[in-house]
């Protein structure tokens, strides 16, 4: 039998669309938009089963999850994508690229932005896991099928302690109501997504122009330093 951890007492350790199972299983199922037979797949054998509808907030507390239970090391990717957000295509693609100046590398959802999500929970995610993708399928005998044969492909528990990860409800774009992640309409998701841009490129706009008066405020100080200098050497010579 493969060795196994505890997970971080108290596992889950984030409220979230979602049913817990087995926490010595190696396999997680996000089933993105969709809403399937969790109870019934978590019967079946896996850790933890159920949606994430939004590519920020939803992402970060599946991902926080994970972390915090090192037996899981299959995220079985399935069900289908929410308008806009494309979720399942965000955390594909963190899970590849990561995440750059605060946005997921390669994603494709309209508000890709993390914030509650450093680089250290981010490596321990793609190290720990092994992103299975099924995604559009919402047969339950395919994915209980493919949810055995991780199973049977059981690594042992990740050799590292459990990460526990704070997740603000603030963050992403989405509302949160009794632990659930209920995404904004993609219409919507697209506006957010683009605010949040322009709004980042305000504040690298902000760091430049406070950079660009420190070498200024430099510049003038090192000139008038000089010129002391200079009155000073010039003076000496005078009296002398």
């Amino acid at each position: 039998m493969a060795d196994k951890k505890s997970p971080a007492s108290g596992w889950p350790k984030v409220k979230g669309d979602f049913i817990s199972g087995d926490a010595n299983s190696p396999v997680a199922i996000v089933t993105m938009g969709s809403h399937l037979d969790e109870k019934g797949l978590c019967d079946a054998g896996a850790a933890m089963c159920g949606s994430c509808k939004t590519e920020n907030l939803g992402l970060e507390k599946v991902i926080a999850n994970i972390i915090s239970n090192p037996n899981i090391r299959f995220m079985l990717c399935c069900g289908t994508e929410v308008k806009g957000h494309l979720a399942g295509q965000t955390m594909i693609a963190l899970h590849k690229g990561g995440v750059k100046d605060g946005r997921v590398v390669g994603a494709e959802g309209a508000i890709p932005f993390i914030e509650n999500l450093n680089d250290t929970h981010i490596k321990r995610f793609q190290e720990q896991i092994e992103c299975v993708n099924i995604m559009e399928s919402e047969d339950l005998g395919a994915i209980k099928a493919k949810m055995n044969e991780l199973k049977a492909r059981d690594p042992g528990a990740f050799a590292a302690d459990p990460i526990v990860v704070e997740v603000k409800e603030a963050a992403g774009g989405a509302e949160e109501t009794g632990g659930e992640v209920r995404p904004i309409s993609g219409e919507m998701a697209i506006i957010t997504g683009r605010m949040k841009v322009i709004e980042k490129m305000v504040t690298d706009i902000g760091y430049r122009d406070k950079f660009a008066a420190g070498v200024y405020a430099g510049k003038i100080e090192g000139l008038m330093i000089g010129l002391i200098i200079s009155f000073a050497l010039v003076g000496f010579m005078m009296m002398r």
